[in-house]
């Protein structure tokens, strides 16, 4: 009874414990959200203050950055990083999903060494080939007029999404041949097999698919800025929001910068709230697969 007393003390005390640590945990990871939303309400301008809670408060920065006055035009560089998330996401998803049913569902010749390949390949960070994927599109001559270099955002974005097919393969992994073999005796296509039976029940993976081919444009900022240049108004989000943190800009847009950061983190947390059972589901299944 003793040692049955003790354990269950133990347990009470080790679940304490637990508790304390996530909590100093997300405590740690909510103070800097904390501080931006502190920051971006701030009516003092200026970036070195020697305190955190502001003196007052104010929402001129949020109509500041929204107005687009001055050089530094957000809202155009939303619409620009916008147009380009929503353009790849599309093309992104529509290469992993085709590449990892085939990967999964097909058997023909050099498959595993294509897989072997591509896995390797995705050992090596993107940045590797950056220069030579400028050079590349500048060849091309995509460099040459503003517009242009968005559609060179989106090509480059989309265009080695494929090889990001792992989790979508082994999500479809999951998903019994029988029922394909069935429909092939029915005499559908593999094309029907994949539109008519497979997509439906892939929702999850098609969700996760879409989310994180959503989010590369809105954080990448190296691969942009070295497509983009010095042309602001064809800027992303993430090269603007860098350049309200420039000497000649800091102290007037430091607030706005906290504002903008606020502001594009919005779309992000609602989507990925409002697709988070699918995520989860769809990493689920991947990790069975």
């Amino acid at each position: 009874m003793k040692r049955a007393g003790s354990m269950s003390v133990r347990k009470k005390v080790n679940n304490v414990l637990v508790h304390i640590l996530l909590s100093v945990l997300g405590l740690i990871w909510v103070l800097p959200i904390f501080f931006a939303v502190l920051t971006s309400l701030r009516a003092e301008g200026g970036s070195s203050k020697s305190y955190i809670w502001p003196k007052g408060f104010t929402l001129d920065n949020y109509k500041n950055v929204l107005s687009g006055q001055g050089s530094l035009n957000f809202p155009r560089w939303f619409m620009n990083t916008l147009i380009v998330a929503v353009v790849s996401c599309l093309l992104s998803a529509f290469f992993v999903l085709c590449v990892s049913y085939v990967m999964s569902r097909l058997r023909f010749k050099m498959r595993k060494k294509f897989l072997n390949i591509a896995l390797i390949l995705g050992m090596f960070p993107g940045f590797m080939a950056m220069i030579a994927i400028y050079y590349i599109v500048k060849g091309l001559g995509f460099l040459e007029a503003g517009p242009m270099k968005l559609v060179a955002l989106v090509i480059v974005y989309s265009g080695g999404a494929g090889l990001g097919f792992y989790i979508a393969k082994g999500f479809f992994d999951t998903i019994p041949r029988t029922i394909d073999e069935a429909a092939y005796i029915d005499g559908a296509t593999k094309w029907d097999v994949f539109r008519k039976i497979t997509v439906p029940l892939s929702k999850p993976i098609i969700v996760y698919t879409l989310l994180t081919a959503f989010m590369g444009p809105w954080v990448d900022y190296i691969f942009a800025k070295v497509i983009l240049g010095n042309d602001r108004n064809y800027y992303t989000v993430a090269i603007g929001l860098w350049t309200m943190l420039e000497k000649e800009f800091i102290e007037y847009y430091y607030t706005q910068f906290f504002a903008g950061c606020i502001i594009i983190s919005i779309p992000i947390a609602a989507l990925f709230l409002f697709t988070q059972r699918f995520y989860v589901e769809s990493v689920s299944g991947a990790v069975k697969g």
